[in-house]
């Protein structure tokens, strides 16, 4: 609650604006119920004409279009600061997701982060919506009608200062469980997002092994545990209303009894003052009621600000960069003793040192585990070293801008993602590119004859992570990507990896079409590959144990030489 109120409270000019209506709100109930009861007192007691009370009658409907003004405002106001909250919140996910390190982003359910992303944060809505206007209104405007009544009766002030309390003791038990409730269904909810979104991707998986029936009662009890829980908060809420409801209506019933015992039995008080009061009192109770109902709302809040924060702090080994322009030309990359783990008894790279020319094919080879891939992910800056430099042209990498990095940089993986859209769009991925441009770079990559044919050429339209295209397809419209972009350098992690042999020379023939242009860095395995290469990184338990040509290393380091003998020998057969 803290938190969610120190957010309120630095939207200032919105604060004060609720202020400042809670009072113009309070002032139009007073004079709302002075001019109802100056008109009915006029009409059935001092037997006036309609003429003589029509001018009270016109005041009435202006406070009553105030007052419905007012309220509009209110509504809009809070609506605006629950909208600048939410939109603040979700850009510091994006950031933390954005800057995560690559491990860190696969871990957890990706449902579960889109549900804080989106239904966590829409929780916060009710309090500032409806809460923060609420409670300020009913801190005002009961004040001010207090005063009124006391200042007009004060036996009447004295019964309602006594029962009063109630409503917030109240509201102060219900919100407890309110708030341990809210939790538990953000909780199941973060649950039935996460194993459905999981299901929903691996359907296929579990078709194959027969396990979609175990996985359908998995979702099935996931969603019915959600269910159980939001009916349990309806029944907290209802219970709620209902006992506010009572409190209210007792307390009106014993201010009404005391006024009439008072106006008909002892005579001692004015029908003029006795009915002001009675309009008046259910207005001060309307305004606790509704603080009651707005509260229960916040409530819910509490929890949700909890779960995005929580989810805030997951950061590990935040990647950091700086302001400084990125060079026109890189000659030259330097790696000094870099060093990285995943965890304290995790993966280690270890005090890796070489260079990297511009123009070189770079082959980062070595066994399953050994680390390439690790190393390619922090040379791509997706993995911030723990210790060590990644020196650019002589400068830290760091220094320079993040955007200006990734802009020269691209990153072709085992699996490249394809989204839902037409194969234009996936090969532009943003860039404002000319359709000639996007069949130029299609025609590179050796994928533009086979779009051609297909029944909508490049505006044919693919599924999400590319379903309807075939491995070596998705690859080559990744390196479609590559050249449209005309990166500096361009980074393969084992792009050849079960792919045909006819798919394979392809894309190896639009590879070397791309090492013509750029510096490429490729982790591989196939031979092949690795002897076109011009400098080979041979990588074993996370050490650089060789640099050189594939000759050299075969000649001068007998773990390479027994990693790819057998490799050469089936080459020579």
């Amino acid at each position: 609650m803290k938190t969610l109120q120190k957010l309120a409270m630095a939207q200032r000019r919105h604060y004060y604006t609720l202020s400042s209506l809670a009072v113009i709100v309070s002032l139009l109930i007073v004079l709302q119920a002075y001019l109802i009861v100056s008109i009915v007192d006029g009409l059935f007691l001092d037997k006036q004409t309609f003429d003589q009370v029509v001018y009270l009658l016109l005041v009435l409907l202006v406070v009553l279009l105030l007052r419905s003004s007012a309220s509009y405002w209110t509504n809009l106001i809070g609506g605006k600061m629950a909208a600048n909250v939410k939109m603040d919140y979700r850009k510091k996910l994006l950031d933390s997701y954005k800057n995560t390190t690559l491990t860190a982003s696969y871990q957890g359910q990706s449902g579960g982060k889109v549900s804080v992303m989106l239904e966590a944060v829409d929780e916060l809505d009710p309090f500032y919506s409806k809460y923060i206007p609420q409670r300020l209104m009913s801190t005002i405007v009961p004040v001010v009608i207090l005063i009124v009544i006391f200042s007009q009766h004060w036996y009447s002030g004295v019964i309602i200062l006594l029962t009063a309390p109630f409503i917030p003791i109240f509201m102060m038990i219900i919100g407890a469980k309110t708030q341990k409730k809210s939790e538990e269904k953000l909780e199941s909810l973060s649950l039935f997002s996460g194993r459905f979104l999981d299901t929903l991707q691996g359907l296929v998986t579990l078709k194959l092994y027969g396990r979609s029936a175990h996985y359908k009662a998995v979702i099935q009890k996931s969603s019915l545990d959600f269910r159980d829980t939001t009916m349990n908060i309806l029944k907290i809420a209802f219970t709620s209303s209902l006992m506010l409801e009572l409190i209210s209506m007792l307390s009106i019933g014993l201010v009404a009894l005391e006024l009439g015992l008072r106006l008909v039995v002892f005579k001692e008080i004015s029908f003029f003052t006795a009915f002001f009061i009675l309009l008046l009192v259910p207005e001060f109770y309307q305004s606790l009621k509704d603080l009651g109902s707005a509260f229960h709302a916040g409530r819910s809040s509490t929890g949700a600000v909890e779960k995005i924060e929580q989810e805030l702090l997951k950061k590990e080994k935040e990647i950091k960069w700086g302001t400084a322009p990125f060079p026109k030309k890189i000659t030259l990359i330097e790696l000094v003793n870099v060093q990285y783990q995943y965890e304290k008894q995790g993966f280690r790279l270890e005090n890796i040192n070489a260079l990297i020319r511009e123009g070189e094919q770079v082959a980062i080879v070595g066994k399953s585990g050994s680390g390439k891939s690790t190393l390619l992910n922090v040379l791509a800056g997706l993995l911030q070293p723990d210790d060590g430099s990644l020196l650019v042209n002589k400068s830290e990498r760091s220094t320079f801008k993040e955007q200006a990095w990734f802009k020269e940089i691209s990153y072709i993986t085992q699996h490249p993602y394809l989204f839902s859209g037409t194969i234009s769009e996936n090969i532009a991925l943003g860039l404002n590119a000319s359709q000639q441009e996007i069949k130029e770079a299609a025609k590179k990559a050796g994928i533009s004859s086979l779009i051609e044919l297909m029944p909508a050429g490049y505006d044919t339209e693919i599924g999400e992570g590319g379903r309807g295209l075939s491995g070596g397809e998705k690859q080559r419209i990744a390196l479609a990507r590559a050249f449209l972009r005309k990166p500096k350098i361009v980074l393969f992690d084992e792009p050849t990896t079960g792919l045909d042999l006819r798919t394979e020379q392809l894309l190896q023939q639009s590879m070397r079409e791309m090492a013509k242009e750029c510096t490429v860095i490729t982790v591989a395995h196939r031979l092949q590959t690795i002897k076109q290469a011009s400098t080979i990184w041979f990588l074993e338990k996370g050490r650089l144990l060789g640099q050189g040509t594939h000759e050299q290393l075969r000649t001068n380091n007998s773990a390479y030489r027994q990693l790819f003998d057998r490799q050469d020998e089936e080459e020579g057969m």
